[in-house]
């Protein structure tokens, strides 16, 4: 394995892979999640011509048969958020599905205890890694430790800042900022383009937060200049401060038309809050991002506009790409997986599909 380089270049940043399993929902399209709401993910990608891809000769290491090999998971958070829980329940579901040793770990949304999680990980005997980082900084000290033992990583969710196929084999995730710039094309929809949104931002210092607010701030100005973003303020991807941020928002813009949540649960603490504050349903118009149950029934109630998911069954499409490059095949740097998208037509009957 080449040695480990501290900083991404921008030109690496810029010039990462995105592969995508099925067909691109268009920005307007607010049909219904198709089957693959439920099982997106279980395909692995092909790089396509011209497309980055990695494999043994640029990472280095050995072959490696992951029916026999000891594959390591490192939650990031506490799963009392439905998409950890999902997403956790996907990666061992597939391990059990095909038999493989799994071993796991949750940090409990503290940084500094995943970084151990995975270090121990590695001592128990882990021959790759599947990792869903809490930050996206920081990981100097587990890409050493791996890169001294030759074992492949893929992460999950959120990006690392690393360098693809030199530090970390391939990321499987979502494409953030187009789940942006579809909440975007929803909150324009539910407001007719004009007015005055807030954002309640996701946690600081990962790939996520930063990519959904570019879509969504660059879709306004785009396409609806006469919609304004006039707050924004952290809400840590969690219900209670999501409601904390929002009973601020009320008291600072009591006439405010939308609020964009970066996630479901911050959503759901920006429903309880206009509760609390004596408003009406649809009175002030809320899209998020994840794809709940709660969310979801949220449309059905009323309380919230619209939901962009963000799959988190990444097991089928993780173990494919470690069975692919143990093999010496070539996998994809980035590989974006299929999301789909809830709206007042088509929630209450694809409520069911939501996780």
């Amino acid at each position: 394995m080449k040695p480990f380089v501290r900083r991404l270049s921008a030109t690496a940043l810029l010039t990462t892979l995105t592969l995508t399993l099925g067909c691109a929902k268009g920005e307007d399209d607010t049909s219904a999640p198709s089957k693959g709401a439920k099982d997106s993910g279980q395909v692995a990608a092909e790089p396509t011509a011209g497309a980055k891809s990695c494999d043994l000769a640029a990472y280095g290491g050995k072959k490696l048969d992951l029916a026999n090999a000891t594959v390591g998971f490192s939650q990031s958070e506490k799963e009392a958020n439905p998409f950890r829980i999902a997403e956790t329940a996907s990666v061992k579901a597939e391990a059990k599905k095909r038999g493989i040793k799994l071993l796991t770990a949750n940090a409990q949304s503290q940084f500094s205890k995943q970084i151990s999680d995975v270090q121990d990980l590695i001592a128990k005997g882990a021959d790759l890694l599947v990792i869903a980082p809490l930050n996206s900084d920081g990981w100097e000290p587990v890409l050493k430790q791996a890169a001294a033992k030759k074992i492949p990583i893929v992460t999950v969710d959120r990006k690392i800042n690393a360098k693809a196929c030199e530090d970390y084999v391939s990321f499987i995730g979502s494409d953030f900022v187009e789940q942006g710039r579809r909440a975007a094309d929803q909150m324009i929809k539910a407001t007719g383009g004009s007015g005055q949104v807030a954002i309640l931002l996701g946690t600081p210092g990962n790939n996520v937060t930063t990519e959904r607010t570019k879509g969504f701030t660059e879709r306004l100005a785009r396409k609806a200049p006469k919609l304004k973003v006039v707050f924004k303020q952290t809400g840590e991807f969690a219900r209670e401060k999501g409601q904390q941020v929002t009973e601020q928002l009320i008291q600072s813009k009591p006439d405010i038309d939308g609020i964009y949540a970066e996630n479901d649960e911050m959503g759901l603490g920006a429903v309880n809050a206009l509760k609390g504050a004596g408003k009406k349903p649809g009175e002030v118009k809320i899209v998020t991002v994840d794809g709940t149950r709660n969310a979801v029934q949220g449309i059905v109630d009323k309380w919230i506009y619209g939901v962009v998911e963000s799959n988190p069954r990444f097991g089928p499409l993780a173990f494919q790409t470690l069975e692919d490059f143990g093999k010496g095949g070539k996998v994809g740097q980035s590989i974006v997986i299929k999301d789909s998208a809830y709206t007042p037509a088509n929630a209450e009957r694809d409520l069911s599909k939501a996780f």
